[in-house]
């Protein structure tokens, strides 16, 4: 399975900004075997999708859980199609924590993107205290029961983040991680069957250039969702290269 590498720039960015890291990728070699995604604000998708060459793909950081009607602020998922996208990240546990989203909410925006045709990029994860409480997996394979519901295994990518490792600088231990994985993919087996082998199972929580070789090496992890470290075109590379030679 090939490596995939997504940026989640959340409220981040501006005009000049997506120009500067667009001339500084200009000089990126990315391997053929990585899947590389750009998830910009709403409000920068078209920048991105102009500024970026065709081998980068364009998502979003989220989609309504309506398909139309009157929901201000909100954007549908055949909206994002219309604007370039082939992504969507939903359940981001931002989006959990500050919008109070539920898994029923979450699943219902996964099937919306799905039926609009993007890959929907479904996160669960766990708080420090539930992991230091051994409640980790337990937490986690509910998460994914809920979010899940309703929701295929064609174009579904699921992100492990644990909570306490986004954006504190702090990322779980590779055994960590790749013990989450194993656990999720075991889950996702108990739930789609052998061709839930085919659903790619990547790793969020504070990946930067230095980690991101012994995260990519772990047998179970098929990707990252990189935040921070994804806002500087070089560091994003660095990244994205580890995760081929991770893969190999």
């Amino acid at each position: 399975m090939s490596a995939l590498v997504i940026a989640n720039w959340k409220m981040n960015g501006a005009l000049s900004a997506i120009e500067t890291f667009a001339e500084a990728w200009a000089s990126v070699v990315v391997p053929d075997d990585v899947h590389i995604v750009i998830c910009p604000p709403y409000v920068y998708l078209s920048a991105v999708r102009e500024a970026m060459p065709r081998g980068v793909q364009l998502g979003a950081q989220d989609c309504a859980g309506h398909k139309a009607g009157a929901f201000t602020g909100d954007v549908a998922a055949d909206m994002l199609v219309e604007s370039g996208c082939d992504w969507v990240i939903v359940g981001h546990s931002e989006r959990r924590q500050y919008h109070a989203e539920t898994d029923e909410q979450v699943a219902q925006k996964a099937r919306l993107a799905q039926e609009a045709g993007l890959c929907a990029v479904v996160c669960v994860g766990e708080q420090l205290a539930q992991r230091e409480a051994g409640e980790h997996k337990q937490v986690v394979s509910g998460q994914l029961v809920g979010s899940l519901d309703g929701v295929g295994l064609e174009n579904l990518v699921v992100a492990y983040e644990p909570v306490w490792a986004i954006g504190t600088g702090h990322s779980a231990s590779p055994q960590q991680a790749e013990d989450m994985h194993r656990w999720i993919k075991d889950c996702l087996m108990t739930r789609y069957g052998a061709n839930a082998q085919q659903i790619p199972v990547i790793y969020g929580g504070s990946v930067k250039p230095e980690t991101a070789a012994e995260l990519f090496a772990c047998e179970t992890i098929d990707g990252a969702l990189v935040g921070g470290a994804s806002l500087e075109a070089i560091s994003f590379a660095e990244i994205a290269q580890a995760g081929a030679s991770g893969r190999n």
